[in-house]
């Protein structure tokens, strides 16, 4: 059976339902708890989307309906057998088999040649300074969160992103050292690059009051 879809927020609905049967306002509720909107693309709009599509392909099933108050009655759903299978294969591929990934940093530094070096060596300082910092708010949350005896299993996402965050640092002190130093450095033929294009600028500004360039 092909994945009715490759929607990551699909796969922690599947993992959810095996807790109990629930609804998507409660499975919404539950998600929001768990801080998922850190790893998963998440509002209510596509978490309906998902459990539609895994209710159309078989992998999760309406177990009863229910209602609160004068809100509209909702439909509670569990998991099926085909339903619990997938989210095992998925689970597994995803745990022993890399993705390839488009993430945006990636995508910058493959065009970073067109700015001028100063100009990124101070960006990528500016970068390296928000990360410290989500870093250390990221760290303040986990250890709050281990202080009020949540196991450390449940946050291992948050010791990930840490460990990724900690090794884009190092990699940005890196870039930057390559770039700045005073015998090697990639930034004198970087520039270079660059002198043509800054004087065609200067030359084509206006003039200035006293027929200078401006």
């Amino acid at each position: 059976m092909a994945r009715p879809t490759n929607n990551l927020l699909a796969l922690a609905v599947l993992s959810y339902l095996t807790q109990r049967p629930m609804h998507a306002y409660e499975l919404n509720r539950m998600l929001k708890e768990n801080d998922a909107a850190k790893t998963f693309k998440l509002s209510y709009g596509a978490l309906y989307g998902v459990v539609r599509q895994l209710a159309e392909g078989g992998l999760i099933q309406a177990a009863g309906t229910g209602q609160s108050g004068n809100l509209p009655r909702y439909t509670v759903y569990e998991l099926t057998g085909e339903g619990r299978a997938e989210m095992r294969r998925w689970l597994t591929e995803l745990l022993s088999e890399p993705r390839h990934e488009y993430p945006a940093f990636a995508a910058a530094l493959s065009l970073v040649a067109v700015l001028h070096p100063d100009e990124v060596t101070d960006l990528l300082r500016a970068r390296h300074g928000r990360i410290v910092s989500a870093i250390a708010e990221i760290r303040a949350v986990r250890e709050g969160a281990l202080a009020s005896g949540v196991p450390p299993l449940f946050l291992v996402e948050d010791e990930y992103r840490i460990a990724l965050l900690e090794a884009e640092t190092s990699f940005i002190t890196s870039l930057i050292a390559k770039i700045t130093d005073p015998q090697d450095g990639w930034a004198g033929p970087w520039a270079a690059y660059h002198a043509p294009q800054q004087r065609a600028v200067t030359d084509d500004a206006p003039p200035s009051r006293n027929g200078g360039t401006s």
